[in-house]
């Protein structure tokens, strides 16, 4: 795709954001009170599954800076003393790597020098987002989830790193599958990466991943959803787009106020919903309450 058809696009879903939809929180503005307690009626089973990875603390190819934990108490020797002890530790991690499983915030993406909305990149400082930041989701992102297999459309385990899912695959899972991807849903695309890291071993993901094609923000755009998250990074590597690194970030955020979730885990969803014929269902997202930070570790949980 080139530069001038990548900025046409971008012009174009900026450009047709719907009037009225609060900027500072994007499109989590179509989570209305009626659709959530619509997305609660989709309860059937009480099953709750996590789409979270497991967090690494050992460095691999896509993790070379991986989380630290640490013990910090008992210290030796305090075991076995009498008396109450309490298990202390300590946790860090790089949020936008590229193994564990997290949610962009709307400052984490910068583009021709601002954020969504026009903000002004300045708004960023070495002290923290001054805008747009987590705290837009301290209340948490609860709706109707979605989920489109297209490993299981093209009868593969797995897309190939390189490979890009098409608006065609996307309406063609939904047709499959049959679920229609409507307004304030969150949309989860499986493209196996998670599959393919456990059968093969992790790889360099930065320079190789299944993603989604940049003109696929089109289909999400006409059905107005909420939130976009894959079990890869959303983007293609290498870039579908030569001269922008993440076309699909600065689409789905910077454009069309879109949080993302990067690196989730639907190796235990995908089989649920086959079981059950069924790949809508209630998700609740709570992020961590870091006010001015870019992003967070998320455990999304479905609800079937």
């Amino acid at each position: 795709m080139s530069e001038a058809a990548f900025r046409a696009l971008y012009r174009r879903l900026r450009d047709q954001a719907p009037e009225g939809l609060d900027q500072r929180r994007g499109a989590l503005g179509r989570l209305t009170p009626e659709r959530v307690v619509a997305a609660a009626a989709e309860v059937r089973c009480g099953r709750t599954v996590s789409l979270a990875a497991l967090i690494e603390t050992t460095p691999g190819p896509d993790n070379p800076q991986p989380a630290s934990h640490r013990m910090t108490a008992p210290t030796s020797g305090q075991h076995d003393a009498p008396g109450l002890r309490f298990a202390l530790d300590r946790f860090a991690m790089n949020v936008h790597g590229d193994a564990d499983s997290h949610l962009d915030a709307l400052c984490h993406v910068i583009f021709d020098g601002e954020l969504h909305g026009g903000v002004p990149a300045s708004s960023v400082t070495p002290d923290g987002a001054g805008a747009l930041t987590l705290d837009l989701v301290r209340d948490g992102i609860v709706g109707r989830g979605v989920l489109l297999d297209i490993p299981r459309l093209r009868g593969v385990p797995w897309l190939e790193p390189g490979d890009h899912v098409t608006t065609e695959d996307l309406v063609a899972a939904e047709t499959a599958q049959k679920v229609t991807v409507g307004p304030g849903d969150l949309l989860f695309v499986r493209v196996g990466h998670r599959r393919r890291r456990r059968s093969l071993g992790a790889w360099d993901a930065a320079q190789a991943r299944a993603g989604l094609h940049p003109t696929t923000m089109g289909f999400l755009a006409e059905r107005r959803v909420a939130a976009l998250g894959s079990d890869g990074n959303n983007d293609t590597a290498p870039s579908a787009v030569a001269e922008v690194p993440f076309p699909v970030h600065v689409l789905a955020m910077h454009a069309m106020g879109l949080h993302l979730m990067d690196y989730l885990d639907f190796e235990e969803l995908a089989p649920e919903c086959e079981r059950q014929d069924r790949w809508h269902f209630l998700c609740v997202i709570a992020p961590l309450r870091l006010p001015a930070a870019t992003g967070s570790p998320v455990n999304p949980i479905a609800v079937l």
